[in-house]
């Protein structure tokens, strides 16, 4: 680990932990905490000094609320999410695991961003459900990861597990599938070492999925869009 490496882990750890705790403010409004994501995940970016270049930015809804599905290969891929975002209305709360929660890192920020948890050991999910019902109640989306997980192979897509569709269905959701077309963890890393150099990560906006169509699977329906 260089110099630059520790300056800039001690950075991250440092304004993660700061945002977390404007974010703890109950009386912050949905447009309120949107802004408060959007102004971090800047902050972070341009620390590390990467571009974010939005594909067909046109497929993105003015405002409304979705189940955003997004792949994932990196711990900065919600706030690349959060850039591609920024210019519309779309607030949405993220599925986080429960190792995110308890992290001395990520645990503030996590827990006050505006999150569901989701504990993969819990063998009754009642709860989950409920909080997702919640928060589309409150005129909010649901930002998942379908992986379940990073992607850590070469594959350039997981296998994605049942729950997005079902939450889409349960809550009539319609989806907005994003891919990030980099591979935003070998980017990350090589800004960490050196970033001096300006670097582009880009994220594509797929076309609105209907929940309902039958005519083939999400993961099928989303490589499709993509070209995967």
């Amino acid at each position: 680990m260089n110099f630059n490496q520790i300056k800039l882990i001690l950075y991250a750890g440092y304004i993660t932990n700061l945002y977390g705790f404007r974010l703890k403010n109950r009386s912050l409004t949905n447009e309120d905490r949107k802004k408060i994501r959007v102004e971090f995940a800047t902050k972070m970016l341009n620390k590390l000094n990467i571009n974010i270049i939005i594909e067909n930015p046109k497929n993105i809804p003015s405002d409304g609320k979705y189940m955003l599905i997004s792949n994932h290969r990196s711990v900065i891929d919600p706030i690349i999410v959060e850039i591609a975002l920024q210019d519309s209305d779309i607030y949405g709360v993220w599925v986080a695991k429960k190792e995110l929660y308890n992290s001395i890192f990520f645990g503030s920020f996590t827990r006050n961003a505006g999150t569901i948890l989701l504990d993969r050991e819990s063998k009754q999910m009642g709860g989950f459900f409920a909080d997702v019902k919640e928060a589309v109640k409150e005129e909010k989306s649901i930002f998942i990861f379908p992986e379940g997980t990073r992607n850590k192979s070469d594959e350039v897509l997981g296998e994605f597990k049942n729950g997005s569709k079902i939450i889409a269905l349960k809550n009539r959701l319609k989806i907005l599938p994003v891919y990030i077309d980099s591979n935003a963890s070998q980017v990350m890393k090589d800004a960490t070492k050196n970033n001096s150099i300006k670097r582009d990560i880009v994220i594509k906006i797929g076309a609105i999925i209907d929940p309902k169509d039958k005519s083939m699977g999400l993961e099928e329906r989303y490589r499709e869009q993509f070209g995967l």
